[in-house]
């Protein structure tokens, strides 16, 4: 049977998962009466609340007696790490562009890579169903943006697919028609089948699969030669030692699961059981004659977070595991299929500085880490600084905001408050379209600002640009705290008093515990408050003014907003089922000390 390897690729919300779902149905992976809902692909918990996808997937189909390996890759830039290991496992990609907004940086981001490994591009221009769109004025930007990347000429000479994934067609014109067999042709005409190299087993592991009977599961591209089950085989590490092992099991990709081969060919994905101690980029080769393939490189990461225990008075009330050694080990085993993820140890044997792509990378980590029973303490995302040629340098990303003219002042007004530099500004029918080169640093806490500033109208995404000097101090948070005096249960009684003082993140009857951070202030500087405090019975009944208490409701925010918030003396407790931000000294005497220390070490 013949081969075809293609990876989707796209900015988020682009419709390559939805994409996937029609190739699945269009090729009757299921039954015709199978209830399969929406975004079968994002199988993940985290991925069907937020309606992203954040691990990279495999399927696959059979038309016309040819076998598609179909890859499904998040939209994030802060999923990069994921798209840059699979896209070794494709032969050619679709590249997914909404009719209306075009090219975005994540598009940019994706096919610079998808180009680099020389990869056949098919370009899908998608939602043509959607009012304002504009399919040709889109087919120029994306050939200017193929130009832009150094496209050869023959990668150049791309070819187009319009249509609806939603309403399920796509043509090779702006033409409505039954389904979406044009494309699906359009794959086994375009797409090179995998080129195949005569000589002995290579095949580099691009994935890691995990099954509670099998163990850990190495997936990637046979590369050459034959891999079959029982073979003896060499791996070979990404640190040049050798290790010899034999193949358990093979598996290869049908549908939405596997099914047992007993030898795969060279140029189809398949999966390996049966192999110890291997991690992402090793070359599983042949025992006689070991050759390693070339290391995956991923972009560095660009933000660190201080991980370390809960140490607050209510640690370990809901979660298993609480120890440090629980924390470093969770840590360990995520950096092995996380690529874009590194560890190290920090100055206290308490905690861990982990390094990441973005506010949203780490922030699933830890939301994951929640969930499986974890309690831990996350400090504020800061940047990494280097040392160019005696000069501090920061990462600058570009951020591309589309924002209704109306609020359009608004937006460029917080940018450069945030040291950014506009760059282009242009219209797209009543939408302002802005973009800006920006400190990553200045990003951090801009997301929830901006929605705020513009009704929620702003739609912003933000790619990593390069390193370049350091811009000077950002202004943070303008607003202190309100901290609780004391470890009690709050009452709706002290809460009504002290209403008028700053907006409150905990509701009455709710258990604090001093330090931590319950309200956010009017002002400048954190004040210490009794929340408290009962109401002093009397045998007098105050006539009318008992049950007049009027409590807003506290604001709600969700993790990622936490993590912007919070400022450098500040962190955030994160439980199974509560997240709570405090001070990260709860002490008040410790905590003066501490500034006092801080203040002489400046002066000093």
């Amino acid at each position: 049977m013949q081969i075809r390897n293609i990876a989707i690729i796209a900015h988020v919300d682009h419709g390559k998962t939805t994409l996937v779902d029609k190739i699945l149905h269009a090729t009757h992976v299921f039954r015709a009466n199978q209830e399969t809902g929406d975004l079968i692909m994002d199988s993940n918990d985290l991925e069907r609340e937020r309606g992203i996808t954040i691990f990279s997937k495999n399927a696959a189909v059979e038309y016309k007696d040819t076998k598609i390996n179909v890859i499904d890759t998040p939209g994030h830039s802060d999923f990069g790490g994921e798209v840059e290991r699979v896209l070794k496992m494709a032969d050619g990609v679709l590249l997914l562009v909404d009719a209306f907004e075009g090219p975005m940086p994540q598009t940019r981001f994706v096919l610079q890579k998808a180009l680099q490994l020389n990869l056949k591009p098919i370009v899908v221009i998608n939602k043509v169903d959607k009012p304002n769109c504009r399919p040709e004025e889109v087919h120029e930007a994306v050939f200017e943006l193929f130009f832009t990347l150094d496209a050869t000429e023959e990668q150049l000479d791309f070819p187009t697919f319009y249509g609806s994934g939603k309403n399920g067609w796509f043509n090779t014109k702006n033409e409505q028609c039954a389904d979406i067999t044009p494309l699906l042709d359009g794959i086994l005409q375009y797409v090179p089948a995998p080129k195949v190299s005569e000589g002995p087993l290579q095949m580099q592991i691009t994935s890691l699969d995990y099954s509670s009977f099998l163990g850990r599961i190495a997936v990637g591209k046979v590369a050459r030669g034959s891999i079959k089950e029982g073979q003896q085989i060499a791996l070979m590490q990404t640190d040049g030692s050798m290790k010899r092992s034999k193949v358990r099991e093979l598996y290869t990709f049908m549908g939405m699961g596997k099914k047992k081969a007993e030898e795969v060919m060279a140029g189809d994905i398949c999966a390996v059981v049966g192999l110890e101690d291997f991690n992402i980029g090793d070359t599983i080769a042949d025992a006689e004659n070991p050759e390693a393939l070339p290391v995956i490189s991923v972009d560095e990461p660009t933000m660190s977070m201080l991980f370390g225990i809960n140490n607050s008075p209510f640690f370990g009330k809901d979660g298993k595991f609480v120890t440090s050694r629980h924390l470093r080990d969770r840590l360990i085993k995520e950096t092995e299929k996380n690529l874009a993820l590194r560890v190290e140890d920090s100055d206290s044997a308490d905690s861990f500085l982990v390094f990441g792509r973005g506010v949203l990378h780490l922030g699933i980590l830890i939301e994951t880490m929640r969930r499986e029973g974890f309690e831990l303490t996350v400090g504020q995302p800061t940047v990494l600084v280097k040392e160019i040629g005696g000069k501090k340098h920061e990462p600058y990303e570009i951020l591309v905001v589309d924002v209704p003219g109306e609020y359009s002042g608004k937006v460029i007004d917080m940018v450069t408050q945030r040291r950014g530099e506009m760059l282009v500004m242009e219209s797209k029918g009543e939408m302002q379209h802005l973009e800006f080169e920006i400190p990553s640093r200045g990003l951090i806490g801009l997301r929830s600002n901006m929605l705020t500033n513009t009704a929620g109208e702003a739609v912003m995404a933000h790619r990593f640009l390069e390193y370049k000097p350091w811009k000077g101090p950002i202004p943070g948070r303008s607003n202190g705290v309100l901290l609780s005096k004391n470890q009690d249960k709050t009452t709706a009684y002290s809460i009504d008093k002290l209403q008028d003082r700053g907006y409150f993140f905990v509701d009455p009857g709710e258990e604090v515990y001093t330090g931590q951070i319950i309200a956010e202030h009017i002002k400048p500087g954190d004040l210490i408050v009794n929340a408290t405090e009962p109401k002093k019975l009397s045998n007098m009944r105050a006539s009318g003014s008992d049950d007049s208490v009027r409590i807003i409701p506290k604001r709600q925010m969700t993790l990622e907003e936490c993590m912007e918030y919070i400022q450098q003396d500040e962190c955030i407790e994160v439980t199974p089922k509560k997240i709570r931000l405090r001070k990260t000294i709860l002490d008040e005497d410790e905590r003066k000390k501490f500034q006092k220390m801080l203040k002489t070490e400046e002066v000093g």
